[in-house]
């Protein structure tokens, strides 16, 4: 991350926020202004709406949630911590909802603060050439969330001015038609769209971001032909490629931003596990590479199931996944949670399920763990850096490889197969990068499995099944193994009701209307 996104940070006690009821309604102090004497240059500015991709605020959602919600509920994940979300017995009680929930509406209440500040400060005579690219970051920013809100709970609030909604006094926020939550975030990447520059600097929004986010959210819409056409010119621009190096981007600093990056998370390595750090390596990493500088607790494991899904030769299982024979010679790690051969592994990491505590490998229930932002042991032992909970990776939330595989599918459409070779051409450049052979034709099961593997472990799976309508995620649901290698475990009875979240039991306490049913946005 550059100097630019760390000072952000510094600057969120600028924009005086504070909470009133919800999370979603944060707004700026009514007792003073910024305007007059702040956002006076583009440093400034650029400074505030690089908070929006800053690690902090997204902490609560990217730790734990993404992958609960994104890759244990579609079966990617095995997990024996956040059980509910393998059975489908989630309660408005879980704290990984209420932990998503929080980030979503805290960030876009950040984003609200900033739309209205920078509106003031340009009508006032503020520099209109910097100020309308930041207003269009945190429409992008709000749009995104409020997609991310709509697949996740369906119908949700939506909340613009959180000053008005505070001075009101009128708390009792509705939840809105998940169709009318889906139209408002699409205006809102249009109005990035029109507003973010062409290029800009590693690491920020371009015009390209919204496209692609603008393409994702069409494809679950199922308005294939601009899915098609936003996938497409962001192709045609030229200004991405798939990176060949692929376990790279989810484990070393020096691939932040590449060129398949359209949007990530900006992450700093940081000494405060509650800092900007990406603290997913302690949960993903195996427990026999825990070491005095980084903590490995194997919190979520592959799921069975997603290890049948891999075609034999795709060289994404090993960029994903240590199994049996899987080998890092650059990690050689002192073993703080194995006493007995508590020495340096000096020919390197191997994975060994067979002598596990000889060798220094593991025996997870399913016999493996995630490569995927798991950076390594610690830079004393041939990793990236690590510290603590911490490593420096970017969060990817949008990549060519989904701009790729949006646009063949969009190209699909309902049609039982394509042989069209522009979606060809997008699958077969995912699929040759993995070392796979190209296909001669196409259906809806091809790309959903060229989807899975390819974004494995990094929280999407399950808003691809959720979009395929309840009768054929059940059936896919209902087929997967989500156990282990001592027993086999089915959801024998999927339901429709839990094709949603529900909303975090706390909100509604405080919000009555809430656990109403859902309200027309617009009129």
């Amino acid at each position: 991350m550059n100097k630019k996104f760390i000072y952000a940070a510094l600057l969120l006690p600028a924009l005086a926020l504070t909470s009133c009821k919800e999370e979603f309604i944060d707004r700026p102090s009514l007792s003073g202004t910024t305007t007059g004497n702040y956002y006076n240059n583009a440093e400034e500015v650029r400074a505030a709406t690089s908070t929006l991709y800053s690690g902090l605020p997204w902490r609560n959602y990217e730790s734990r949630a993404q992958d609960a919600i994104g890759d244990v509920m579609s079966g990617n994940m095995f997990t024996y911590t956040d059980v509910e979300y393998l059975n489908f017995t989630v309660s408005s009680a879980s704290e990984r909802i209420g932990a998503a929930w929080g980030a979503f509406y805290k960030i876009i209440g950040y984003a609200n603060v900033m739309i209205k500040t920078f509106e003031e400060k340009k009508a006032a005579g503020g520099g209109a050439a910097y100020l309308d690219p930041a207003i269009a970051e945190c429409h992008f920013i709000r749009g995104t969330l409020y997609f991310y809100i709509a697949r996740t709970w369906g119908a949700a609030p939506i909340i613009t001015d959180p000053g008005a909604t505070a001075l009101s006094g009128n708390f009792n926020i509705p939840r809105y038609l998940q169709k009318d939550v889906l139209r408002f975030a699409l205006e809102e990447l249009q109005l990035a769209e029109a507003g973010l520059p062409e290029s800009d600097e590693p690491g920020r929004l371009t015009k390209y971001s919204a496209k692609g986010m603008m393409a994702k959210l069409y494809l679950y819409n199922k308005d294939y032909a601009n899915a098609k056409a936003k996938a497409q010119e962001v192709i045609q621009s030229g200004k991405y490629s798939l990176v060949a190096d692929y376990a790279g981007m989810f484990t070393k600093m020096s691939m932040n931003n590449n060129p398949e990056s359209l949007f990530s998370i900006q992450h700093q390595l940081a000494q405060d596990p509650w800092g900007t750090g990406n603290i997913k390596n302690p949960d993903r990493g195996a427990s026999a590479l825990r070491t005095a500088e980084a903590d490995a607790w194997e919190m979520y494991i592959p799921s069975l199931d997603l290890l049948k899904e891999y075609e034999f030769g795709d060289l994404r299982r090993k960029w994903s996944v240590m199994e049996h024979g899987w080998t890092n010679p650059n990690w050689k790690p002192q073993r703080v949670n194995a006493p007995k051969y508590n020495a340096f592994m000096a020919g390197g990491f191997k994975y060994d399920t067979i002598q596990p505590t000889e060798d220094g490998g593991s025996k997870s229930p399913t016999r493996s763990n995630i490569v995927k932002y798991f950076a390594g042991p610690g830079k004393s032992f041939g990793s990236d850096p690590v510290l603590g909970q911490n490593s420096g990776n970017n969060v990817v939330l949008l990549r060519y490889a989904d701009i790729l595989l949006i646009y063949a599918e969009a190209v699909l459409g309902d049609a039982a197969s394509t042989a069209d070779a522009g979606a060809l051409d997008a699958v077969n450049k995912v699929r040759a990068r993995a070392g796979l052979g190209p296909k001669t034709s196409l259906t809806k099961n091809d790309i959903l499995h060229e989807r899975r593997v390819e974004f494995a472990f990094e929280g999407d799976y399950w808003y691809d099944i959720q979009r395929q309508g309840f009768a054929k995620a059940k059936a896919i649901i209902e087929k997967q193994n989500r156990g282990t290698v001592t027993g086999a475990s089915y959801i024998t009875t999927f339901t429709e009701d839990k094709m949603f979240l529900p909303i975090p039991a706390g909100e509604i306490i405080q919000d009555p209307e809430l656990g109403k049913d859902p309200v027309p946005y617009y009129k």
